[in-house]
């Protein structure tokens, strides 16, 4: 079994040179990744209370006679970040599986993480399982009490990224001790209301049965740029910057499409505006992929029957 390589062993991203192609709109990001859980309340505790995210919007359903919420939508700020859609009688998720290697949150200030990173450490330490410095950014990584990952982590800014002539990212996997990152940024105000900073979800990370593969999908088809190759790993993103989606084989070397079970329900991804989604769906199906297209939003599948939706307006 391949595993990721240790943080701290420095072994540098090795960038590609971009194919040729089509880039998709600059300004398209992400949006709240939805997880479909076994047990709503046990996922619901630990991302509002151990992440600190706000319940933003809850929907009930039908079950046993009774209405008891199916869905929740946690965020910051009125931000959704995670989707939590309660699915009983689904299998696991499985650590060989295509799916979610991970939910990256991504904070704009560092005293927000380390105030989040605290109350992992407080109310749930088990969960947290390594952190690097990855050059542009410093993460910290986690899996929920249902098996997906999450990270958390904090962007240096652009001008101190270094770029290859290919248009590339350079980025690391260092180390990053987590008690000194809480020392030198925790403050008692931001310890006091964790769930006060601004957060997005700044990229999806996928397991996926190969790299190719991944890369025909989410590069030559949908458009988005390499930025990065590495060790059995593709990060790929629009307008320049590290990467909005990642996929990697590290556990998941030849897997094929997913059965249905717990773990990712749907990765969700923004274009800024109609022309771009309208631009998007010509070239999904050009490709062959079925799109649903209701106007409004695109929803298609990947190789390994990921769900992915698209909306227009950041």
């Amino acid at each position: 079994m391949t595993t990721a390589p240790t943080p701290g062993q420095g072994a540098a991203v090795t960038l590609s040179t971009r194919a040729a192609h089509d880039s998709i709109a600059a300004g398209t990001g992400m949006d709240a990744v939805t997880l479909l859980v076994g047990d709503l309340d046990l996922q619901l505790r630990y991302y509002r209370d151990v992440l600190a995210l706000d319940v933003i919007e809850t929907l009930a359903d039908r079950f046993h006679e009774e209405e008891r919420p199916g869905v929740v939508v946690l965020g910051r700020n009125g931000v959704p970040l995670v989707i939590l859609r309660h699915t009983p009688g689904l299998p696991p998720v499985q650590r060989r599986q295509a799916g979610l290697f991970h939910t990256a949150i991504l904070f704009d200030d560092r005293a927000g993480l380390a105030a989040t990173l605290a109350s992992v450490a407080a109310k749930a330490p088990r969960t947290y399982i390594g952190s690097a410095d990855h050059l542009v950014s410093l993460a910290f990584y986690l899996t929920d009490p249902e098996g997906n990952g999450v990270e958390l982590y904090w962007d240096r800014s652009r001008d101190r990224w270094q770029r290859t002539p290919e248009g590339g990212v350079v980025m690391d996997s260092l180390r990053l001790d987590p008690n000194e990152f809480l020392g030198e940024h925790l403050t008692e105000q931001a310890a006091e209301k964790p769930a006060a900073g601004q957060a997005v979800v700044g990229h999806v990370h996928l397991q996926v049965g190969d790299v190719p593969s991944g890369k025909a999908f989410y590069v030559d088809a949908l458009g988005f740029d390499v930025t990065a190759e590495w060790h059995g790993a593709l990060f790929v993103s629009a307008g320049g910057y590290h990467h909005h989606l990642a996929m990697n084989t590290w556990n998941s070397a030849g897997a094929g499409p997913r059965a249905s079970s717990l773990g990712l329900g749907e990765v969700r991804i923004v274009v800024p505006a109609q022309d771009d989604l309208g631009a998007l769906a010509d070239r999904v199906a050009a490709v062959g992929v079925p799109v649903a297209h209701d106007g409004t939003t695109l929803r298609f599948e990947d190789p390994w029957k990921n769900v992915v939706r698209v909306s227009a307006g950041l």
